[in-house]
């Protein structure tokens, strides 16, 4: 008698496509030199350092729990990215966006993160949006005088 729980987990886990870490398959750029795993891993010092904001001030982390958090966390990127990716190419988009990722992330099980992402992402463009008005203003400003010196 088959398990029918475990057919089905064998079913989802073979339609799971991981778009970079678990792949078989020999990545070569256009100079057709080999590029390992780890080139599509987060740098390990920044994963590092957030992992140490979580300890007390004198605390330490082995650099295999450091290999084992950065192997984790670049793979549900990789998740979350391919799921995304996959809905842009539907829609005929090159681009993911951040409303993208936060589709992806709600459609892979993660609703719980949603919210608090939404007001970051929120935050992030009202700054960037900021960022380019003062730009802007800058460029003009730059522009008039440089046109009223000339004159």
């Amino acid at each position: 008698m088959v398990d029918k729980t475990s057919q089905n987990n064998t079913t989802n886990m073979a339609n799971f496509k991981p778009l970079l870490l678990v792949s078989n398959d020999v990545d070569l750029d256009e100079s057709s030199s080999f590029r390992s795993d780890h080139d599509q891993f987060l740098p390990i010092a920044n994963v590092g350092r957030i992992m140490k904001k979580c300890l007390p001030q004198n605390g330490k982390i082995s650099r295999e729990a450091k290999e084992a958090v950065q192997g984790c966390v670049s793979e549900f990127i990789s998740f979350i990215t391919g799921e995304a990716s996959e809905k842009c190419q539907r829609e005929k988009r090159k681009t993911i966006n951040g409303d993208d990722l936060l589709w992806a992330m709600s459609t892979l099980g993660f609703e719980n993160y949603i919210e608090p992402l939404k007001m970051y992402l929120e935050k992030y463009r009202k700054c960037e949006g900021e960022k380019n008005s003062m730009a802007k203003n800058n460029d003009e400003e730059h522009h008039l005088y440089s046109t009223t010196s000339n004159s």
